[in-house]
């Protein structure tokens, strides 16, 4: 199992602390034995303080030393193919053998900050991330040369995955023989479909021989359902008010608690915890158990979003102490 972090930033304090506290989280999860820990690149939302990963990562590996680090992901619409080979090939040259670049196809927010960090709108069309996926593998390979060589990057290319909440990637990375990680932690009723389209497209490569599946999931882990419930709270009121335009940092559970919530709003909340995993270690572990039947994932990836960075250190001390160990891969 594995770990996504968006550095939340809680009301109250300040994206310096939400950094910190992403950092005290990276040594304990490495400490607890979880595989790989990534940040995901978002831009224009108070709540997530993670909006540049390779400054984050170079951060992350300076204060760990075995947890695989990477990009959960970097939205490639965003950026000059040349830019993320030179970033991400500086932290493999730096960290060799611990660094993943999870690219994703979406922006990661509204299009016009998109445009302020693009600077064009070519580029941002869902349409040409083939073509900017396969220039940036060539920075890595140099397998086309040509006049631009990506130093660091050419020959030291980080782990590739593409990551997606949609057939499109998925069908990409089989086709490419790349590991596919689905974001299941807010597109589950997408998830079966794409991991389906993802190992009937799949083409053996050099990276693998066959399908890899790592599937993201919001866990919340307390001593009981009650106290998990209560928790996950604030995460719920802030996907609402983002889905609905008015983004903030992350309320305290009383606030989240007290928010006068209308019927169409608690029902959108209900369906975004639908297959998620939430409670004490016996009830997430049969909700991660039956994900990962009904999946057949490889990997599982979770993402706890709560506010206070102590909740979210205990939540994975639980997961790895009381229900890590009885997870087993059916395929």
């Amino acid at each position: 199992m594995s770990v996504l972090d968006l550095a939340p930033v809680a009301k109250g304090t300040t994206a310096g602390a939400a950094l910190q506290a992403t950092t005290e989280l990276a040594r304990r999860t490495e400490e607890l034995g979880y595989h790989r820990f990534w940040v995901a690149e978002h831009h224009n939302m108070p709540a997530i303080a993670s909006s540049a990963p390779a400054v984050l990562l170079a951060h992350l590996a300076a204060n760990t030393s075995t947890i695989r680090l990477g990009s959960g992901g970097v939205m490639l619409p965003n950026h000059a193919p040349l830019v993320v080979a030179e970033q991400f090939g500086t932290l493999e040259a730096l960290h060799p053998g611990r660094i993943d670049l999870g690219i994703g196809r979406a922006p990661g927010t509204d299009q016009v900050t998109a445009l302020a960090l693009r600077r064009t709108m070519e580029g941002l069309s869902a349409e040409g991330f083939p073509r900017e996926l396969d220039d940036l593998m060539n920075y890595f390979s140099g397998e086309r040369p040509g006049q631009i060589i990506a130093t660091p990057g050419r020959g030291e290319q980080p782990a590739v995955w593409l990551l997606g909440s949609s057939g499109f990637s998925a069908q990409l990375a089989g086709l490419l023989g790349l590991p596919f990680s689905f974001a299941h932690h807010f597109s589950s009723q997408n998830t079966l479909p794409a991991l389906a389209l993802y190992r009937q497209n799949f083409r053996p490569s050099r990276w693998l021989d066959k399908p890899y599946a790592m599937v993201a999931v919001n866990a919340v882990c307390a001593e009981t359902d009650e106290r998990a419930e209560w928790l996950a709270g604030p995460s719920a009121l802030s996907f609402l008010k983002l889905r609905s335009g008015r983004p903030e940092p992350l309320s305290t559970p009383e606030e989240a608690a007290a928010y006068p919530y209308t019927e169409i709003e608690r029902e959108f909340v209900l369906q975004r915890r639908d297959g998620q995993a939430m409670g004490s270690p016996e009830t997430v572990r049969r909700q991660l158990t039956d994900l990962q039947e009904r999946t057949g994932a490889d990997e599982l990836m979770l993402t706890t979003l709560v506010y206070d960075v102590q909740d979210r250190v205990r939540s994975y001390e639980l997961i790895a102490e009381h229900v890590a160990g009885g997870l087993r891969r059916t395929a």
